[in-house]
């Protein structure tokens, strides 16, 4: 197992939540063909709910309300690094009434480069997301200079 972790690329995580009611499926077949084109590998993925008295529990695949999507083909995307502690957690930072998917992937795209650096002897020392939000912030904010 350690020659395949040393040729990943790095491994993501998304929290998306949404409304109970307003899952409608219309960015699994985009997910499905970011799989296909090879750029991102689904470690996990799963899905919580909260109800409105703040009770959090996980929702199975097959359990989701989601009309013309067939969603076996992510039954069994988990490589067990999503523990129920980190759904807890998930579930504390939900609103009342809501659910989210969590998304752990491997960037496939980065993995030659990623393994190229760790063998060159390269190590990560700092990573992070710039949110969409905050880049039209600036870019309104240099626009009104």
């Amino acid at each position: 197992m350690g020659g395949e972790l040393e040729e990943m690329g790095p491994v993501d995580y998304v929290v998306v939540e949404f409304p109970k009611s307003r899952l409608d499926g219309t960015a699994f077949p985009l997910l499905v063909d970011l799989v296909d084109r090879g750029i991102i590998k689904i470690l996990d993925l799963a899905f919580v709910e909260k109800d409105e008295d703040g009770t959090v529990r996980g929702v199975e695949l097959r359990d989701l309300d989601v009309e013309g999507v067939e969603l076996e083909m992510f039954e069994g995307a988990s490589s067990s690094l999503l523990d129920q502690g980190d759904l807890e957690e998930v579930g504390v930072a939900l609103l009342p009434g809501s659910a989210a998917g969590v998304l752990v992937y491997e960037n496939a795209w980065a993995a030659p480069f990623a393994s190229a650096l760790r063998r060159g002897g390269g190590q990560l020392v700092a990573g992070g997301r710039i949110p969409i939000q905050a880049i039209l912030a600036a870019l309104d904010a240099a626009g009104d200079e």
